[in-house]
């Protein structure tokens, strides 16, 4: 699987600056080569445990501005909730079936390195239908809606601060205004940030 992955990032453009085969070679090459993104395969050698995740996680300790794209045989929330963290800005979790959909992956790969997250629909599907769904949008002011379009978009604070020509530190209260707004208080087990994504999403598409 991994020479196809690479066949078709090099096709899509992308420059593949290494290659690995087990989770320390994974983890020894992107701290030397400091890729934009790294793909990682949950089940990797020696143990084929969660070897490629523990990989993964310890490079967002070490090196945050790398992304980190994760590939999974099976959806695993908790697996989801501690790659993702305080943060969703640059990481990426796709079940391993979607990389058959070329567009969709490369998407994804594109999104994480450009600091973005790129979360796969049935992850997220599955996040929100273990709670309640978000509240209506219409309680958000227009700016509120700018932000949250951003969000939705994978843009990280910065991002959104650049792209809206606002501070940093008025994103930050708008972004606390929506999930204020949409009832999504602080839970263990959620990411407010993408459920305020999947709610900008599902309304604008009209999807209930």
């Amino acid at each position: 699987m991994r020479e196809g992955i690479v066949r078709l990032l090099v096709e899509a453009g992308f420059e593949v600056v290494a290659q690995a085969g087990d989770a320390d070679e994974l983890l020894r090459k992107a701290l030397a080569h400091r890729p934009d993104v790294a793909i990682v395969d949950v089940r990797m050698p020696p143990h084929r445990g969660d070897d490629g995740l523990r990989a993964a996680l310890e490079l967002r300790r070490r090196r945050p501005e790398i992304g980190v794209l994760v590939l999974s045989q099976y959806y695993e929330e908790q697996l989801a909730l501690d790659l993702i963290g305080d943060s969703a800005e640059g990481v990426g979790y796709l079940l391993k079936e979607r990389v058959g959909d070329v567009e969709v992956f490369i998407d994804a790969a594109a999104r994480v390195a450009a600091g973005g997250s790129a979360l796969d629909p049935e992850v997220i599907g599955r996040m929100l239908g273990r709670r309640h769904p978000p509240g209506s949008l219409d309680r958000l002011s227009a700016r509120d809606l700018d932000v949250l379009a951003a969000v939705a978009e994978g843009k990280s604070n910065q991002g959104i601060a650049e792209a809206l020509v606002i501070s940093n530190a008025a994103v930050e209260k708008h972004i606390t205004s929506i999930f204020s707004k949409l009832g999504l208080e602080p839970e263990p087990t959620a990411h407010r940030r993408v459920l305020a994504a999947v709610a900008y999403l599902r309304d604008s598409s009209g999807i209930r």
